[in-house]
């Protein structure tokens, strides 16, 4: 629980890596936190010191850096030996020493992500009521706090409510939305930032000239890309970085080590993609594959290349971040200005995809391969305005009035032109007619409503409709019994409201014939008793006593040869019926 990095003596000379040689041991060692260190100094200097701190932020920005930090400066007592509570800690005190090299008594810190159960919380607060052995403060630093428990999290409640006077608790962790409100309730929330790009290159090119490496700036740039703001992940990658390099170390040599695709080659792959030329995109993708690059990292990299140039066109200055080098900055600027939105997004949408495909397929090369040949030919689609365009160019033009051949007048023809309607006042015909043109009869009209899926109006019209008279936005029917009075009004209502059109449904007392539903159950009942007529029905009906009709289909007639069909004029044989014996012979 309580952790214990004491040094070894025989192993000072060892090698340290440079995220823990170069770790923060004040608030002025640490980068990119200006904020929080404002806010922790003032409360320092008007004691106004919260007994519970919780830090959340990302991987590797110094979050439990900073609790330890902390810890130092509310148990240093200074070089003398009579110093207070400080923002500053000196370092060089027997307190600060010991919770640097983690071995103080008064200071315990506890990993949540190994110690989760209740257990291991009840055990740790069970020390709180006592008072520090050797210094002012008993320092409590829990971090990844967001894997404890429910239980140990009740258990921590109490205490945290109301902690004795001699004792601070200290939370980290990389996932604020998973501790309890009821926790957060109770400390003091500082939220610490990713790093920014020109303060990471800033801090690896000192700590570079300190150890005396050779690092090139776009080799550190790839560093600080790679890195995503993580203090620590970039030191670390730098530590690997240098071995990798042997004292120098290139761009080359760094994005070797990550299995990165060489920038600009990223760049040659995606003009080629967006220019549509599928053979050059495909001899690129093969060559970066011969020179050792993951086709999903490529894929990665067009990804982000491609959300790059979609930043850098709706807001310029994204080309001006400092990792970005001056040859792909102004390719990039090209790009945004060339190139269209729609172009980008739809790119965008099928990388992501392609990203999912290359995981799910037998291999990762073909995979890519598709994902190439795919986007290059949709790189070139038209946008529906440039299609629009298009078709208006390539419309005809309307013909000149009768007499006025080659031979009218300069003039005649300006007058034409100048009398010629623009394409939005072009007369058009009446919008009523041209919508209700779909609906000849009144099939279609029943046809719409099916289409529509509004099956209770569909049965309504089905057996409440004895149709009289109708025309294409006019219907007069009879109600049948028991049809809603208010049938006729919701029939123009909806096929208003369908078609665009205004219909006239009225009703009238008589004159109808069959509604759609009494002529289906004629037309039914007709079948089964031709069914029952039917001599192997009778013989199957006398076979199983008991059994009855439950529907009859009526077949397509067969299909019989181009040449007999055209002979005996039988190709469109409506009259075909399976039931007649002369149907059979034929």
């Amino acid at each position: 629980m309580c952790r214990s990095d004491v040094t070894d003596p025989s192993a000072e000379s060892a090698y340290r890596v440079l995220a823990r040689k170069y770790r923060p041991a004040t608030f002025a060692d640490l980068i990119g936190q200006e904020a929080m260190v404002r806010t922790l100094r003032n409360a320092f200097a008007s004691d106004r010191i919260a007994h519970a701190f919780v830090l959340t932020g990302v991987r590797g920005v110094g979050k439990t850096t900073t609790a330890r930090i902390i810890a130092k400066g509310l148990n240093c007592i200074g070089r003398d030996g009579q110093g207070g509570v400080t923002i500053e800690p000196c370092g060089e005190c027997e307190p600060c020493r010991a919770i640097a090299e983690g071995r103080h008594v008064d200071v315990l810190e506890m990993d949540a992500a190994t110690h989760t159960q209740v257990e291991k919380m009840r055990d740790l607060l069970a020390s709180v009521p006592y008072r520090p052995a050797e210094t002012r403060y008993k320092v409590y630093i829990i971090d990844e706090v967001h894997m404890l428990s429910t239980s140990a999290f009740n258990a921590l409640l109490k205490t945290l409510e109301e902690p004795p006077e001699h004792v601070k608790f200290i939370f980290a962790t990389t996932e604020i939305r998973k501790v309890p409100v009821t926790v957060l309730s109770r400390c003091q929330r500082f939220d610490l930032r990713r790093i920014e790009p020109e303060t990471m290159l800033a801090h690896l090119g000192g700590i570079a000239a300190q150890e005396g490496a050779a690092v090139a700036p776009d080799a550190l740039a790839l560093i600080v890309r790679a890195a995503e703001g993580s203090v620590r992940d970039a030191l670390s990658l730098m530590d690997q970085a240098i071995a990798h390099g042997a004292g120098e170390t290139s761009a080359a040599e760094v994005r070797a080590m990550l299995g990165l695709a060489d920038r600009g080659r990223v760049l040659d792959l995606f003009e080629r993609i967006m220019a549509g030329e599928v053979a050059a995109a495909l001899a690129e993708l093969s060559a970066q594959y011969a020179a050792g690059a993951d086709p999903l990292a490529i894929l990665r990299d067009l990804a982000e290349v491609t959300h790059w140039v979609s930043m850098v066109k709706i807001a310029p200055e994204v080309a001006d971040d400092p990792t970005i080098g001056p040859d792909e900055r102004a390719r990039g600027l090209d790009f945004a200005e060339r190139l269209g939105m729609r172009a980008l997004t739809r790119m965008w949408q099928m990388l992501l995809k392609a990203l999912d495909e290359v995981g799910q397929a037998p291999n990762a090369m073909m995979a890519a391969e598709m994902a190439v040949i795919r986007l290059t030919h949709v790189a070139d689609l038209p946008s529906p305005e440039d299609l629009i365009r298009r078709l208006s160019d390539a419309a005809p033009a309307a013909p000149g009035p009768a007499g006025g051949g080659g031979g009218g007048t300069r003039a005649g023809g300006a007058a034409r032109a100048q009398a010629a309607p623009r394409p939005q006042a072009m007369a058009r015909p009446a919008p009523e007619t041209a919508a209700l043109a779909r609906y000849a009869a009144f099939e279609d009209v029943v046809a719409l409503v099916r289409a529509r899926r509004d099956m209770a109006l569909l049965v309504e019209i089905e057996t409440g409709v004895r149709l009289v008279k109708y025309a294409p936005g006019r219907i007069e029917f009879e109600p049948a019994p028991g049809a809603a009075p208010d049938l006729a009004a919701r029939i123009a209502e909806r096929l208003r409201t369908w078609t665009g059109a205004r219909w006239g449904v009225s009703i009238v007392g008589s004159g109808g014939g069959a509604t759609l539903a009494e002529r289906e159950a004629e037309r039914k009942g007709d079948l089964e008793g031709r069914a029952r007529a039917h001599p192997l029905v009778q013989a199957m009906l006398a076979a199983f006593p008991g059994a009855r009709i439950r529907d009859v289909r009526q077949p397509e007639p067969p299909a019989l040869p181009a040449a007999e069909a055209e002979a005996t004029g039988a190709e469109d044989d409506d009259d075909w019926d399976p039931f007649d014996p002369a149907s059979e012979e034929n």
